[in-house]
């Protein structure tokens, strides 16, 4: 017997040997990995779900290359901690509208022009002093801002000021209360769903 050739019943440990320590508590890139397969289970399941109101894209290869930042993998809850803090508004509504919007990608951009993290409209992005939507903390903090402005706007009423996050305050002025649009019915329902009781 040639015992130069390893007997194929160890050949699968031989194998998983080098993946010992890769991805363990405080590896980064084993961190990064998990993020990113996060990330990915959150879109097929949206998708899958919410096949109506989710309809986001990716910038193309060349547009996020000239993006100064647009990083998929950049830690996000000390973001949208510090931006919830600012803005005082919930964390988990900061993160379930993020969820809902971008399925925490801060690359997308929505057939309407929504762009970032919270899908921020580019002239809403302006006016709320961002510089680069693709920035996750500029997004997430104009995001949260947005988000109090609008709560405050119709008086605490979470449905409506979620209603013109989605449709636009205008659609939500004319009738007083959720529009009937489907995209933004779901929308409102699926975050409201996800939020601690209150």
């Amino acid at each position: 017997m040639d015992r130069t050739v390893p007997n194929s019943k160890f050949i699968p440990f031989l194998l998983f040997i080098p993946l010992i320590g890769f991805g363990q508590p405080g590896s980064m890139e084993g961190s990064l990995l998990k993020q990113r397969d996060s990330i990915h289970k959150q879109i097929e399941s949206i998708r899958k779900t919410y096949p109506v109101a989710f309809n986001i894209t990716r910038l193309p290869a060349d547009e996020l290359a000239r993006q100064p930042i647009c990083s998929p993998l950049e830690p996000i809850e000390p973001v949208i901690s510090l931006a919830s803090s600012k803005a005082g508004v919930s964390p988990e509504l900061v993160r379930a509208v993020i969820l809902q919007e971008s399925a925490f990608d801060p690359c997308a951009v929505s057939p309407k022009g929504a762009l970032g993290l919270m899908q921020l409209m580019p002239q809403t992005a302006r006016q709320l002093g961002v510089s680069n939507p693709f920035d996750p903390k500029q997004n997430v903090e104009a995001g949260a801002t947005l988000l109090r402005q609008l709560i405050d706007r119709y008086g605490g009423d979470l449905s409506l000021a979620l209603s013109a996050y989605n449709a636009g305050p205008a659609r939500v002025d004319r009738t007083g209360k959720v529009p009937d649009i489907l995209e933004t019915t779901n929308y409102v329902r699926n975050i409201l769903s996800t939020l601690p009781m209150q």
